[in-house]
């Protein structure tokens, strides 16, 4: 599903920026940060140049910025896989001209776009850091200035040998910087929406912007690769008691299906019901790949600690680890995207590509 790139203008920004100041890329997708309402009373994305001037602190940045805007702005719910392609074709398009990447985006799916991000640009070596806001710019109590000016810093924060702190895709939120891959959102009402599973915050923002380097992933021997596929006949099975044949069946047995990420039980147990095994072992056998992710939000998936998922690596099912349902169905796509054989689909699946699992 390659997408060909529209003709977007720069738009440049003044700032206070120095001529040796690093240089970053905003791209406008959309989302709550840039919505206005209409005569409905209802939440409309709005063009950037009106968010522009509710956001005059963008003019007081020590940076050079530069700004594309999607034609439309996109409410995050009606985000496609296309839309990630293209993301991921535009920063490739201009990776050698900027320092760093900010990427404006509605708050529902962002996990689901940092994490396809992470996995469609490989050895990248540039900040990717992707925020928005939980209410509109210019609402009282608007959380979208402080998320968009410290993802802004993120991006251009620079080691003391020059270059940039972050050699990967992030994802800032409230007062928290979490990778791309791990990141889930857990709140709809609060303004710390977001939440870094089973790894620590890469940064944290209080008066200071303070980077846990450690946990950082360090910078990449090759040049960055820009990936133009993704394989979107992929689904996502979440298990629960109760559950029947018709239902899984009904899943596992989509025409054309590929992938399917199994939300089991805590360390990845299923049922043992001879119908559920059946099920299984004949998608298994029709060529589809299923990755077991755990319902909990911490802790990671063991296949064969209890008899209830003993089983399931038999019929073929191969264990997520620790990553996120997010992270797993964007994998999932990316991965099956690359048309490999059986054997290294399966290996690159089980393996962490992007820190996105953490192996023992």
């Amino acid at each position: 599903m390659p997408v060909s790139l529209p003709d977007l203008p720069l738009l440049t920004l003044p700032t206070v920026a120095d001529a040796a100041a690093p240089r970053l890329l905003m791209l406008y997708t959309g989302g709550t940060v840039g919505m206005a309402v209409n005569k409905r009373r209802e939440l409309v994305p709005m063009p950037f140049h009106k968010l522009d001037r509710l956001m005059p602190e963008l003019h007081q940045l020590p940076y050079h910025i530069e700004l594309l805007a999607f034609p439309e702005p996109i409410d995050s719910s009606n985000v496609v896989p296309a839309d990630w392609l293209l993301l991921a074709q535009l920063i490739g398009q201009h990776y050698d001209s900027f320092d760093g990447f900010v990427v404006l985006h509605g708050t529902d799916t962002m996990a689901y776009s940092a994490a396809a991000l992470s996995f469609l640009l490989e050895n990248l070596g540039k900040p990717v850091v992707f925020t928005g806001a939980q209410l509109p710019v210019g609402r009282t109590r608007s959380d979208a200035t402080r998320n968009l000016l410290t993802a802004i810093e993120v991006a251009g924060a620079r080691h003391p040998g020059g270059h940039m702190r972050l050699p990967e895709v992030g994802l800032f939120f409230d007062d928290i910087l979490i990778r791309g891959t791990r990141a889930k959102k857990v709140e709809s009402q609060q303004f710390a929406a977001f939440k870094s599973e089973n790894y620590p915050p890469l940064a944290r923002a209080g008066i200071t912007l303070t980077f846990a380097d450690k946990d950082i992933r360090p910078l990449p021997a090759a040049r960055l690769r820009v990936h133009a596929q993704l394989t979107e006949n992929v689904a996502v099975l979440r298990l629960f008691p109760g559950i029947t044949a018709a239902v899984v069946e009904a899943v596992l047995g989509v025409p054309g299906l590929r992938g399917c990420v199994l939300e089991t039980y805590g360390s990845g147990n299923a049922p043992t019901a001879p119908w559920f095994l059946e099920c299984l072992e004949n998608a298994s056998r029709r060529g589809v790949y299923i990755l077991n992710v755990s319902q909990c939000q911490e802790g990671r998936v063991v296949q064969g600690h209890y008899e209830t998922s003993a089983h399931l690596g038999r019929l073929g099912v191969i264990g997520g680890d620790d990553i996120t349902s997010e992270a797993a169905i964007t994998k999932l796509m990316f991965v099956l995207g690359l048309g490999l054989g059986e054997a290294e689909t399966r290996r690159l699946l089980s393996q962490d590509l992007r820190g996105e699992i953490t192996l023992p």
